[in-house]
């Protein structure tokens, strides 16, 4: 298993993960756009088969983890922790301090990913996330 940075070619995969993992899935030319702008994007992989991603955007001091996933079938196995360790690994190299992120109030698995990665709740921004009900967002940073 191997985590990489991710390249052009990975964005049919990603946008398959994006869509079984997130309720407003990003298009694939948002994740395109991204990528563009410069920012960080990584994907764990093993076999060559995308098991997750993640995007972040780091303006040191700080970065923003924007997007992050791992394929439903390989949820509960430790990979989003193994990805986000890699993340903050990453952040610490280019001299970030503070990472944040944002995360749907009703999402438990990942707030206790988060938690447990030493992220703490800051904010909650109502109605955030678009859809029918409109959900809370969550707003949470670690010191790295």
């Amino acid at each position: 298993m191997k985590i990489r940075p991710a390249s052009l070619e990975d964005i049919p995969a990603i946008v398959r993960l994006e869509n079984a993992t997130h309720q407003l899935p990003w298009t694939s030319q948002q994740f395109i756009s991204s990528m563009e702008v410069g920012h960080y994007s990584v994907v764990l992989e093993e076999a060559e088969t995308i098991l997750g991603f993640a995007i972040y955007s780091p303006i040191i001091p700080e970065s923003h983890l924007l997007n992050i996933a791992i394929d439903p079938k390989h949820q509960g196995k430790g990979l989003g922790k193994k990805l986000l360790k890699k993340i903050i690994f990453q952040n610490k190299t280019i001299g970030v301090t503070t990472i944040s992120l944002e995360v749907r109030a009703s999402n438990r698995t990942a707030i206790n990913l988060y938690k447990n990665m030493g992220f703490l709740k800051d904010a909650i921004r109502a109605e955030y996330y678009s859809g029918t009900p409109r959900e809370d967002a969550l707003l949470m940073s670690a010191r790295i």
